[in-house]
């Protein structure tokens, strides 16, 4: 007799208490989920993660006492296997690209569906990156050249390229460069499988945990040449 699934924990953080609210009412009546807790800032969300030892964190960006980069990278950093999904009011953030360069598995803006917020919480719990691979290069395109606050160090020191071989370069230029799985697969005439498993490796030399952190790497080690958006665009 098959046992029944472990619902996936939720802390909420938000400092507006609608916004909070709407989110425990769209994740709460889902059987699959269950919201442990519910913070008001950030300092507070990393001592509730520490306490209820959720799965995901749905995190707002900006809050009081301690912001949503200074929380992401603290729960990264104290208890790796808590994945956090940041939120933005506007899909165009330097501060999202900062929460993913901390350790956040993804990111939604806050106007999202119930069915995109619950996809999102469910694929981070996976270890998955949730971000949109041509918006996430967008995001990291326009503002990873942003100088890097002390508190947020590279989370992907990467000096050379030696340790990869010519095939999980060319993987990773690709993903970097906004294709997903099946996309990279038919550019290189090889099937889905193996290109998760050149990806695998790829994650594990560079020492990133998601999809996300590898985007960055490749902007940071010069591997993908970053380029500002133009205003007026």
């Amino acid at each position: 007799m098959t046992g029944t699934p472990e619902r996936i924990r939720v802390l909420i953080a938000d400092d507006q208490p609608l916004v909070r609210r709407g989110l425990a009412l769209i994740l709460g009546p889902d059987p699959a989920f269950e919201v442990v807790a519910e913070a008001d800032d950030g300092q507070r969300a990393v001592d509730l993660a520490h306490r209820h030892r959720p799965h995901v964190v749905v995190m707002d960006i900006r809050m009081p006492v301690l912001d949503g980069v200074q929380a992401t990278e603290r729960i990264a950093r104290e208890l790796p296997e808590c994945r956090v999904l940041a939120l933005s009011t506007f899909d165009m953030d330097e501060y999202v690209v900062a929460a993913l360069r901390a350790g956040a598995s993804g990111f939604l803006p806050k106007d999202v569906s119930p069915e995109e917020l619950s996809a999102a919480v469910r694929t981070v719990h996976t270890g998955e990156a949730a971000v949109a691979p041509r918006l996430l290069t967008r995001l990291i395109s326009t503002y990873v050249t942003t100088p890097r606050p002390p508190r947020s160090p590279s989370p992907v020191p990467v000096s050379d390229l030696g340790e990869l071989t010519p095939r999980e370069i060319e993987v990773w230029h690709l993903l970097a460069t906004g294709l997903d799985n099946a996309e990279i697969a038919s550019a290189m005439g090889i099937s889905v499988s193996t290109v998760k498993n050149y990806i695998t490796s790829i994650f594990a030399k560079l020492s990133v945990r998601d999809r996300a952190q590898a985007v960055i790497a490749a902007y940071e080690s010069g591997l993908v040449e970053a380029r500002r958006a133009d205003p007026a665009g």
